[in-house]
Parts: structure tokens; sequence; C-alpha cells
């Protein structure tokens, strides 16, 4: 699958979610074989640019191409702006959210939201491709409510305003992540434009990735909330569309230094008193269902320092190797 002129190794995308896609895990989910992975939303609006938060998610130093942004916003000039700004920045493609569901997004009339303003979609869609000379992509939601679905109508107003390409969340706004994607809707979408659609939700295995491809006819999957704790299911999804054979779970001791490398590199990105803090929802997502892993949660996040923090993590992932070696059945890497 190509965007533009980049060519993705694989079919198995990584989804922005804010305050867990940051530099360090999408260089982590890249190596586990994530064919692509888009940066955190970012604000568009340049009073916000020199923030130290905002200032975070626009560094990509160190990632491989092609480099992905994220914006956010409802003002088309604003956006365009934000788009020229982060292109001199290193960005090789720029994606904008009418995805995010969440409130305060759309009490700003961002998000999601926007899909209500159809004729403020394509001003939007315009005035970025416009604006810049590398690809420009579009992630969104089926529409605003049940009621309101026109991810067909967008999907063409995105084509013709010259989006390289779609990735869309199989729910509507009003549904947040609740129920079952609906990828009869991405399927129609699909049919109904010529660039490549992405297939987003609920994608949570190698088998549900190779069902939700089949019977939408997109040309990859993103995957979100099943990649939290779990990296790895990118190259198991990769393996499993070009074998039709499940890799093995991974071993332990394959897996503990790589989550060594995450954590110390999280360090580094955030400082220390910042980086242990926000290094603990990754840590419980990676052990939380693992035997005592609720316990060493518990004991973990009362750890106040970087290298404590990091050997503690060490020694509970050692002891399960040496009791399990491969991660079995049970265990949540599985899930």
């Amino acid at each position: 699958m190509r965007i533009g002129s980049h060519e993705l190794a694989t079919r198995a995308f990584a989804a922005p979610m804010a305050g867990v896609t940051d530099r360090p895990y999408r260089r982590l989910c890249r190596r586990l074989g994530a064919g692509y992975a888009v940066a955190e939303m970012a604000a568009s609006n340049p009073r916000l640019w020199a923030s130290e938060k905002t200032m975070r998610r626009l560094d990509h130093e160190g990632e491989s191409a092609p480099v992905v942004v994220q914006l956010a916003g409802a003002d088309p000039r604003l956006l365009a702006e934000a788009a020229r700004f982060n292109v001199d920045r290193g960005a090789q493609i720029v994606d904008i959210n009418m995805g995010c569901p969440a409130k305060k997004v759309c009490a700003a009339a961002c998000g999601s939201a926007l899909l209500r303003d159809e004729a403020l979609v394509a001003r939007i869609l315009e005035a970025v491709v416009g604006a810049v000379d590398v690809p420009v992509t579009l992630k969104y939601r089926t529409g605003w409510s049940p009621e309101s679905r026109n991810a067909i109508r967008v999907g063409r107003l995105a084509e013709d305003a010259g989006i390289r390409m779609l990735t869309l969340h199989g729910r509507t706004r009003a549904c947040g992540f609740a129920g079952h994607a609906e990828y009869e809707s991405i399927a129609a979408v699909k049919r109904a434009v010529s660039i490549p659609v992405v297939a987003n939700g609920d994608i949570d295995t190698p088998e549900k990735a190779l069902e939700v491809l089949v019977s939408t006819g997109a040309d990859a999957v993103m995957i979100g909330r099943a990649a939290q704790g779990r990296p790895w299911i990118f190259r198991e999804i990769d393996h499993f569309l070009a074998t039709g054979e499940r890799l093995p779970p991974p071993e332990v001791d394959e897996i503990r230094p790589l989550l060594q490398e995450h954590l110390h590199e999280h360090y580094a990105f955030y400082g220390e008193q910042l980086g242990v803090r926000n290094a603990r929802k990754h840590i419980g997502w990676y052990v939380r269902r693992l035997s005592g892993g609720a316990e060493f949660c518990d004991r973990m996040n009362r750890i106040d320092e970087p290298q404590v923090q990091a050997a503690a993590v060490d020694d509970f992932l050692r002891e399960h190797g040496r009791r399990y070696g491969r991660l079995h059945e049970a265990d949540p890497w599985r899930q």
C-alpha cells in the first residue's frame, strides 16, 4: 500500500490516541510491525504551538518515515497554517481529525463534531490540501449519530478535495466506543471512493483483522486500544495475513529488553518526574492480567524513581519468564 511516495511495509497501522501514542510508543509499534503510526492529535491554534504539551506531540526526532502528524481544529485557515508549520518541521503526511468523540473536543466544534457541517468539512479539507505539498489524509467516524450517518458523503467530499486516504472508525460520535463497529458502513465507503480506505474499530486479533479486511474490502486496518500493552499485535497481524498462521506467543526474554528500551526512552522524552508518572499506565497495560500483575501494579504505583521503576518491571518479567518461558494463552498479551 502507498500513500503518495511512501510505501508502507504492512497493512496494520497504529491509531493516534491522546496520551498514548507519543514518540517512544510510536517507535516501539513501528519496530514491532506497524506499517504506519500516527502521532497524537495536536491543536491547530498557533497560540498553543509553543506549549510544552504540543511541542512534545510535534516531536518526531529519530522517527522512521513516514512521519505523520494529526491536526484538530475547526477553522480552515488555522488548520492550513498548522499544516504548513508541521510540514516545515518534518511532517511527511498530515492527517485531519474528524473522528475524536471526546466531549471537550466536540464542545469546541472539532473532531467528530465537524461531521454535522459538511460544507465546513469541505472547506477544511480543501484548505489543508491546498496548503501543503505532502499527502493529506482524513480520520473520521460514520456520522454524528445513528440517525445522521454521512460517511459516504464525507468520503466523497474528501476524495474530491484531494485527500489521499480515509481512515474510518465504524461508529458514530454518539456511540463513543459502545456497541460494535459498523463494518458495513466501512464497506459502503470503500465501494463509493477510489482512494485507500483503512478500517478502524474493534480489531483485536489477527483473525479479526483478516475478517474485517475481507468483509469491508478495506486496504488496511488501524489498531488502537488492542495495542495498549500489546504492541506486537502489529507483527502478529502481518504474519497472519501473509501466512494464515498465528505467531506463537512472544517469549518473555524477548519482550523484557524491548520494554526496558521503551521505558528509558519514555523517561528521556518526558523527564524523570513526569516520565515515571505517565509510564505507569503503559506498565499497567503490559502486566495487568499476568499472574501477580495486579499486586505488582499496586507496588509499582508507589515508586517515584525511574531507575527503580524500570528495575522493578524487569524483575517482575524476569520471574514471569522463569516460570512460564513463553507468554501462555491465559495471559492478556494474547487477548
